[in-house]
């Protein structure tokens, strides 16, 4: 058994400078563009439509890499993040859409480049009734997603929230 044990520290003290040199790393000059695999990596991109209620939550509203824009879900609020519209379904959807615009409209995008829409609420049958709406959003084509209904959602008083997937490439 003694035997055995100086065997694995012998062993480990051998493989040891054995690692610790494949550790080492050489600094890469900065104006080289920055690749993984043979591929560029894309800086991700960060856009915070209420900054301090973001940083509150601790969120983004959305970051862009390469073609694609993730956008965290709409909630009808102010710009202090207080709930707006309370009880009225219809009118925190038209806000979130209006809030969703504001974003798309800093990447220079319009809801026709959205690929994606999920919608969380907490009355499906009341956003049903108001689904229609969404047809003025979306003129051309509606694009993939889920409709969820969810038992609450971040503040009691939200009623309905909606994240989008935006494809766009940049110029």
């Amino acid at each position: 058994m003694k035997s055995k044990s100086l065997n694995i520290v012998f062993t480990s003290l051998l493989a040891l400078p054995l690692t610790i040199a494949s550790c080492s790393t050489t600094e890469q000059p900065d104006a080289a563009p920055k690749t993984q695999g043979g591929t560029p990596v894309e800086t991700p991109e960060w856009f915070q439509l209420r900054p301090e209620v973001e940083k509150a939550y601790g969120y983004t509203h959305a970051v862009r890499v390469g073609d694609v824009i993730t956008i965290s879900g709409a909630v009808s609020m102010d710009d202090e993040g207080i709930p707006t519209a309370v009880g009225d379904l219809a009118q925190q959807m038209k806000n979130c859409y209006s809030d969703l615009d504001k974003v798309l409209k800093h990447f220079d995008c319009t809801f026709d480049d959205v690929i994606v829409e999920n919608v969380f609420t907490t009355d499906m049958a009341g956003f049903l009734k108001n689904a229609e709406y969404r047809g003025t959003i979306y003129t051309k084509q509606f694009p993939a997603g889920s409709w969820l209904e969810v038992k609450g959602l971040a503040i009691p008083e939200f009623m309905i929230e909606i994240e989008l997937e935006v494809h766009k490439a940049k110029h």
